[in-house]
């Protein structure tokens, strides 16, 4: 109890400044006892069901992503955007993202791999490991019996194949087709594909019918045939460099027999194709229409469209159209979009910034490896980061990304097993990046643990 003299204190002092705090005796105990008084925090995880990618830099946990699993409950859209400088890491997560999902039954992947050393692309090694030939498309082996795709393959619609070589064309041309283009190559390919019946149509047949019209395709316009031919003259001259040009081979002919379509994993080689050239983006669209007719199918098999050098689709109004219309068909048939990128300055400044900002849009899962100071910034306004992680993304070590995934953001390290090791680092990578990253007991641990059980 409190002398008078205190109490007299104690209520003048409350009357001018308020109640004052209780002092409370410090507290004495063991770091061990302590741990139960003042509880560790952590932001909340995804979730226990999917593929582990690597642990949680601040909170150590284990970090486990899947957009399947996270799909309708965490993430509004299974599309997934990979952002990096080279050497930081981009290439390895890749790789054994793939290896890790192939370990479910129901999942299939196709990949589009732009990059390769040693005449083959980087995904050879893996393709080998799972006993699988990469599809390689190369205009010089595609003259001597090598793979051929067909963008007028019966498997695809005849809308679809119509809707392809537009993008052809206006991808080769730099802009749309006007009316009357337009109507010379859709009498055309309606010539093409109704006359011949004897083998599959080829783009070779268009290119016959655009030089020399049909008589009752001028009439049905009551156009004279001059006219006609006129007008499809630079449609033409566009295809005939698919089968007459620097690109004639790999799809002036039917589509090459034996292509697994069911193999869980699919790899087109696309690293003998100048990625500088208007040759990419043509191969990008035809391959994608391909696949969308071919390979999507109401099945309830999970699908991965993985591609390399992703600018190449979303820097090209043409294509990238052709993809967002991909992306939102394939969300209802259970179809993940994995477009890698270098710098987001390469398409949200490009030709394509509308169809470019879609398609960002679309993919609520983005992957953030180191990047200099300036574009950091730039990537944070485009993708909504917050501050915090924009400042830490140009200190980012190799191994280490800002994952965003749906707003919930976390930097994560990557592991990496020892089996795994051989087969996601090509000679190329390794002077790149792996060397740098250096592990501890724990990782090691984790490692072990990935090795047993990847998809646990």
């Amino acid at each position: 109890m409190l002398d008078p003299i205190s109490a007299l204190t104690d209520a003048f002092t409350s009357l001018l400044f308020g109640k004052v705090e209780t002092t409370r005796l410090p507290v004495r105990t063991s770091t061990g006892q302590a741990q139960a008084v003042y509880l560790p925090t952590a932001a909340p995880g995804l979730g226990d069901s999917g593929v582990i990618i690597g642990r949680e830099v601040y909170s150590g946990k284990g970090y486990i992503y899947d957009p399947f699993q996270l799909y309708g409950q965490q993430l509004p859209a299974p599309h997934w955007l990979v952002l990096g400088e080279s050497g930081n890491g981009k290439s390895a997560l890749e790789k054994t993202y793939v290896l890790r999902q192939l370990r479910f039954r129901d999942r299939q992947v196709v990949v589009l791999d732009a990059q390769g050393e040693d005449g083959v692309g980087e995904w050879n090694l893996i393709a080998q490991q799972l006993g699988i030939t990469p599809i390689r498309l190369d205009p010089m082996s595609a003259l001597d019996g090598g793979i051929k795709l067909n963008p007028l393959d019966p498997s695809i619609t005849t809308t679809g194949q119509l809707a392809l070589l537009r993008t052809i064309i206006e991808v080769a041309m730099g802009r749309g087709l006007d009316e009357r283009s337009g109507f010379a190559l859709k009498v055309a390919h309606a010539h093409a594909v109704g006359s011949v019946t004897e083998r599959q149509p080829i783009l070779t047949d268009i290119v016959e019918r655009l030089r020399h019209p049909a008589e009752v395709s001028a009439e049905s316009m009551n156009v004279d045939i001059d006219d006609v031919r006129a007008w499809g003259l630079d449609v033409a001259l566009v295809l005939d460099r698919l089968v007459d040009g620097d690109l004639r081979g790999m799809f002036d002919g039917p589509t090459t027999a034996g292509i697994d379509l069911d193999a869980p994993l699919i790899v087109f080689d696309l690293s003998h194709i100048d990625r500088n050239s208007i040759a990419m983006p043509i191969l990008m669209a035809i391959v994608g229409v391909w696949l969308e007719h071919t390979w999507i199918r109401p099945d309830r098999v999970k699908r991965i469209f993985l591609v390399e050098e992703a600018w190449h689709i979303i820097n090209s109004p043409f294509v990238a159209q052709l993809f967002q219309r991909l992306l939102k068909f394939g969300r209802r048939l259970g179809l993940s979009f994995v477009a890698v990128v270098h710098h987001l300055s390469d398409v949200v400044d490009g030709a394509a910034a509308k169809e470019a900002a879609a398609i960002l849009k679309m993919a609520s899962t983005r992957t953030v490896y180191a990047q200099k100071a300036d574009e950091a910034r730039a990537t944070g306004r485009v993708l909504g980061l917050p501050r915090w992680a924009v400042e830490i993304i140009p200190t980012l070590t190799p191994g280490i990304a800002v994952w965003d995934v749906n707003g919930n953001v976390q930097v994560v390290k990557h592991l990496i097993t020892e089996a795994e090791r051989p087969l996601v680092y090509t000679d190329r990578a390794m002077t790149e990046a792996s060397n740098t990253m250096e592990r501890t007991e724990a990782e090691v641990a984790l490692e072990k643990q990935l090795a047993d059980d990847a998809v646990a």
